[in-house]
């Protein structure tokens, strides 16, 4: 049996981190799905998601010896998915969600049986979610805010625009996920 990888992605500031809690939570005793921890090159008393934090060097050191399914860099951090945890998911028939860089999905799509659930907001609201969070200087907001990279196309991907509470956003991903589950 195989599993699939659900990628979550979007900008900074769309609320990725908050309605992936919501859904682990309401997902707790189901194991059907998995949500896999991101090693990242961010202490983790920066904040925001609950990630394995590596020095640089750490981090390089892991990815020369094979350890990440995939890995990017991205706002001059190092993001990757540890390949132990990504493929004994999957190979256990698993639904894995992970959140991704926009710049790996055909990486992963070329890789792993893969859906994308595109977390986004209006501008306004990002900018203000970014401010709110308060790890960035105000250069580095309107870097995050200007950055587009686009999906590529032919992937299967969903959309959840954010911008009401947390349960509706939360809501619309577990119903994305049943439709990978089912």
């Amino acid at each position: 049996m195989t599993g699939a990888l659900v990628a979550v992605v979007g900008p900074s500031g769309a609320g990725k981190d908050t309605l992936m809690e919501a859904v682990r939570a309401a997902l707790a005793r189901d194991d059907r799905v998995t949500f896999l921890r991101r090693a990242v090159t961010r202490p983790t008393e920066a904040g925001g998601e609950d990630h394995l934090p590596l020095s640089r060097d750490a981090f390089l050191a892991e990815r020369d010896a094979g350890g990440f399914a995939l890995w990017w860099e991205a706002h001059g951090l190092l993001y990757g998915l540890p390949r132990i945890a990504l493929e004994g998911a999957l190979a256990s028939g698993q639904i894995a969600v992970a959140n991704l860089s926009r710049r790996v999905l055909r990486e992963a799509a070329a890789r792993h049986p893969l859906r994308v659930i595109e977390i986004t907001a209006p501008p306004a609201i990002l900018a203000e979610r970014l401010a709110a969070r308060g790890r960035e200087s105000p250069a580095d907001m309107a870097g995050r805010l200007s950055r587009e990279v686009p999906l590529p196309a032919g992937l299967a991907v969903d959309t959840v625009v954010n911008d009401g509470s947390v349960e509706a956003g939360a809501r619309q991903v577990l119903q994305m996920l049943w439709g990978t589950t089912r």
